[in-house]
C-alpha cells in the first residue's frame, strides 16, 4: 500500500480551504497532485480563476473541487482540515465514500461532544470522556477508515507559506501512516516527526489553545516575559494534568505538539487563540471578537468543554477554569489575573511523582 500510494501518482486529498488547508495543500503539491475541497462554490471558482486563496498564492497541481465523492473516489490519502464543530458532520458526508485502504490524516485541533437529547454544552453542568472525542476518535465512529493519524505542532500558516524552518509531528499507532505522512510533507524547510500517541498528541493540540488564549490576554494587559514565562509553565503542567485525565501520555505533552506548539501560539500575534486573549484584555466582547474573526478560534470551545470535563473529573485547571469565567462570565481578565497570582500551589513540576 505504501509503495503503491506513492508511486501510482493518484493524487493527494485535502478537505478544507481555510489558510491551514490551503497551506497543507501547497506543501503537499510539491511532490504530488492534490484535490482540494471547499464547500462554496465560488471558493472552488476563485482559486480556478486566480490560482489564489485567502492570500496564499496556489500551486498549479493543486486542483479546487466541492465534490466529496470524487474526491475520495480519487485519494487514497486524505488530509482533513476543517473545524471541530463541523468535522463530524463533514464526516457523515464523506464517509458513504470511503473504503479500508483510505488513510485519513487531520489536521484539525479540537474536540466533538456527543450530548443526550435536548441538552446543549450551555445547560450540562459535567461532561466525562465517553461524551469528548478527539477528531480521531470522529473519524473512526463515522467511517470504515482504520488507519488514522493527526497532524500537529507550532504551524502557523503564514510562516509556513512563507517557507520560515518549522517542523511538525505525525502522530499514528501505524508506522505506515507515520512515514507516508514523512515522505509526503517533509522538505529542506520542514521536517516531520513521528509519534505513535496519536490520542496524546491531539490533546496537546487542543489544550495548547487555552493557554494561547490567557497569554493573549497577558499581552493585552501589558504584562511582561516574566508573567508570560510564569503562564506558560503553569500552563504546561495544567496541560499534563488535563491530558493524562482524558488519556494522553505525559511525553505527549513535552514534544512539539506540546511544549512546541504551547510556546509557538502563545508568543504570536498570527495565533488566532492568542488573538481572542488578547482583545478581551483591549475590552472587546468575545461576539465582537468572533464577529470580527475570518476563521474559528478553537480554544474558546476548547476552554468550555475542558471546564466542564475537570469539574467531571474533579481536575485541577485553574488557568481553565478563570478564563472560563471570563469568556462566559463576565469575569475580567484583571480579576482572573489577581485569582491566578493567589492561587496556592507548593510544588512546581508535581506530574512526575
Amino acid at each position: 500500500m505504501t509503495s503503491k500510494s506513492l508511486s501510482d501518482k493518484k493524487p493527494i486529498g485535502v478537505i478544507g480551504a481555510g489558510n491551514f488547508g490551503s497551506v497543507v495543500a501547497n506543501l503537499l503539491s510539491r511532490q504530488h497532485s492534490v484535490l482540494l475541497y471547499a464547500r462554496d462554490e465560488q471558493v472552488v471558482k476563485r482559486i480556478l480563476e486566480t490560482h489564489e486563496n485567502r492570500g496564499y498564492k496556489m500551486n498549479s497541481r493543486v486542483t479546487p473541487t466541492n465534490d466529496l465523492k470524487y474526491l475520495a473516489e480519487n485519494c487514497d490519502i486524505i488530509f482533513p482540515i476543517v473545524p471541530s464543530a463541523h468535522f463530524r458532520s463533514m464526516m457523515q458526508k464523506l464517509s458513504a465514500h470511503l473504503h479500508p485502504y483510505h488513510i485519513l490524516i487531520h489536521g484539525t485541533k479540537g474536540l466533538d461532544i456527543t450530548l443526550p437529547e435536548g441538552k446543549t454544552i450551555e445547560t450540562v453542568n459535567t461532561l466525562n470522556r465517553s461524551q469528548v472525542k478527539t477528531i480521531s476518535e470522529v473519524i473512526r465512529e463515522e467511517s470504515v477508515v482504520v488507519r488514522v493519524g493527526c497532524l500537529a505542532g507550532p504551524n502557523l500558516s503564514k510562516e509556513l507559506a512563507e517557507r520560515h524552518p518549522a517542523a511538525t509531528v505525525i502522530a499514528s499507532p501505524f508506522n505506515e501512516v507515520v512515514s507516508l505522512g514523512k515522505k509526503l510533507l517533509r522538505s529542506d524547510k520542514f521536517q516531520v516527526y513521528g509519534n505513535s500517541d496519536l490520542i496524546g498528541v491531539e490533546l496537546a493540540g487542543v489544550l495548547k489553545n487555552i493557554i494561547a488564549i490567557a497569554s493573549g490576554a497577558l499581552s493585552g494587559m501589558g504584562y511582561g516575559e516574566n508573567a508570560k514565562g510564569l503562564l506558560i509553565s503553569r500552563g504546561a503542567v495544567e496541560m499534563i494534568h488535563v491530558g493524562k485525565a482524558l488519556g494522553g501520555n505525559v511525553k505527549a505533552f513535552l514534544g512539539l505538539a506540546g511544549i512546541g506548539d504551547l510556546v509557538t501560539t502563545s508568543n504570536s500575534t498570527l495565533s488566532r487563540n492568542f488573538q481572542v486573549g488578547y482583545k478581551l484584555a483591549k475590552g472587546q466582547t468575545l461576539q465582537e471578537i468572533i464577529t470580527g474573526m475570518d476563521e474559528v478560534a478553537e480554544g474558546v470551545n476548547t476552554v468550555r468543554i475542558i471546564k466542564k470535563c475537570a469539574d467531571h473529573y474533579k481536575l485541577r485547571a485553574p488557568i481553565t477554569n478563570m478564563l472560563y469565567k471570563v469568556l462566559f462570565e463576565d469575569l475580567t481578565v484583571e480579576q482572573a489575573l489577581t485569582y491566578l497570582m493567589r492561587y496556592p500551589l507548593n510544588v512546581d513540576i508535581d506530574f512526575l511523582d
